[in-house]
């Protein structure tokens, strides 16, 4: 693909799409910054983004984004609780044993969301789909928690998802994810100095 079709996808993609896109650069900018108000414009991502997914086949990403709807509502009630400033979060750190049980509980929950889809759907890339689902759905739980550990599963589930939407031509999301990736891996820096600053203190 030349840089020229890439540019004439791009711009003659669903505007839907796009401000679902812009809508989640914001969010984890706040997100990264640890501002509760990430969580307005996670709403609105991943509310365009249901139909964004269904649209492209996607059936797993679109029913992980209606629950994220609930738990973008729910990340703001339970960050609301924790806040060190009026408007940012305190971050923890999670034991291996932990670590270990939430990362299986993503492989295997995939292995059947990704078995299921196969069988019974016309989902495209089902398996791909199924883990970018629940890794994500952990690494969402994670963040609501403020677990640092988070940003792994993020920038796991991030490099996935580039490959799918390559594939997919979904080129904003593809150049947002991108973003994502970079985002997760300042991200996982930040919390962590905030973190080690905390402990310091």
């Amino acid at each position: 693909m030349t840089l020229s079709d890439f540019l004439s996808a791009f711009f003659g993609s669903n505007l839907i799409e796009i401000i679902a896109a812009v809508s989640g650069f914001i969010c984890i900018f706040l997100l990264i910054k640890g501002n509760i108000w990430n969580f307005a414009f996670g709403f609105v991502q991943v509310t365009l983004y249901v139909w964004v997914f269904y649209q492209a086949k996607l059936y797993s990403d679109a029913g992980l984004h209606v629950v994220y709807m609930a738990l973008q509502i729910y990340g703001w009630w339970h960050w609301s609780k924790h806040l060190a400033t009026s408007t940012t979060v305190s971050v923890k750190s999670m034991s291996h044993k932990k670590l270990a049980v939430y990362s299986l509980s993503a492989l295997l929950s995939a292995a059947l969301l990704g078995s299921l889809m196969h069988t019974y759907t016309n989902a495209s890339f089902a398996y791909a789909d199924a883990f970018t689902t629940c890794a994500s759905l952990v690494a969402f739980i994670l963040m609501t928690r403020r677990y640092i550990v988070n940003w792994f599963f993020w920038i796991v589930v991030d490099i996935v998802a580039i490959g799918i939407y390559f594939q997919k031509e979904l080129y904003p999301t593809l150049i947002l994810y991108g973003c994502f990736l970079i985002m997760a891996i300042i991200g996982l820096y930040s919390w962590h100095k905030q973190y080690k600053a905390a402990q310091s203190a």
